[in-house]
């Protein structure tokens, strides 16, 4: 028997720009709607294998993520059941997208694939910036892409309810990373160097 009705799944590294667009999705998810016990929102990270439990003890699984398409910087594309795995399987971006592919592999293998899922992706814009946050045409688009999950789970019939007080998330990456914090506290490119430091990339510093 599953015990998790739903899964919510955001997957991605928040530290690489557009790379934490599936995280972000969740954390706007949590922040805006609450749910019954039977329902987990959750930070994948780049965990791959290691949310293989969590993949085959859910009935219903909604997926976020970046994945990139080759098409335009903020376009959506959504898939579902049989297509989920086809659709993780375009153009590789970095581990975690195989390791997922990985993780969705052995569930059917296994016969434990969740009865119905949703990957709901978007093309991202740029991903080499380390400490850099989501672009605009990417952020853009996490209100639609909440919009199709809760369409899907409103067809699934699970109950949920706007949120009226503010809360501190859960299976979410806290106060310090949320996203408002995370791009206001960090330094700019410049500072941080999250391009590489020309110096050393050009070879002209002096010893």
């Amino acid at each position: 028997m599953k015990n998790t009705r739903l899964l919510i799944l955001g997957i991605g590294n928040i530290l690489w720009a557009d790379e934490g667009f599936g995280v972000r999705c969740v954390e706007a998810m949590n922040a805006a709607y609450q749910f019954g016990d039977d329902v987990t929102l959750m930070d994948g990270g780049t965990q791959g294998l290691y949310l293989l439990p969590y993949i085959v003890d859910a009935h219903r699984l909604v997926i976020f993520d970046a994945v990139d398409y080759g098409k335009k910087p903020g376009e959506m594309v959504i898939a579902k059941d049989d297509e989920v795995p086809r659709f993780m399987g375009v153009k590789k971006m970095s581990l975690h997208q195989t390791g997922f592919q990985e993780v969705i592999a052995c569930a059917s293998l296994a016969g434990k694939l969740p009865e119905s899922m949703v990957l709901i992706g978007v093309q991202p814009e740029h991903l080499e910036d380390f400490g850099g946050s989501l672009r605009n045409s990417v952020k853009a688009r996490i209100p639609a892409a909440l919009n199709v999950a809760l369409e899907s789970i409103r067809q699934w019939n699970i109950p949920y309810s706007p949120r009226t007080t503010p809360v501190r998330g859960r299976c979410v990456n806290g106060d310090v990373l949320d996203m408002k914090n995370y791009e206001a506290g960090r330094p700019s490119a410049e500072l941080a160097c999250r391009f590489g430091d020309e110096r050393f990339l050009s070879g002209s510093v002096e010893a």
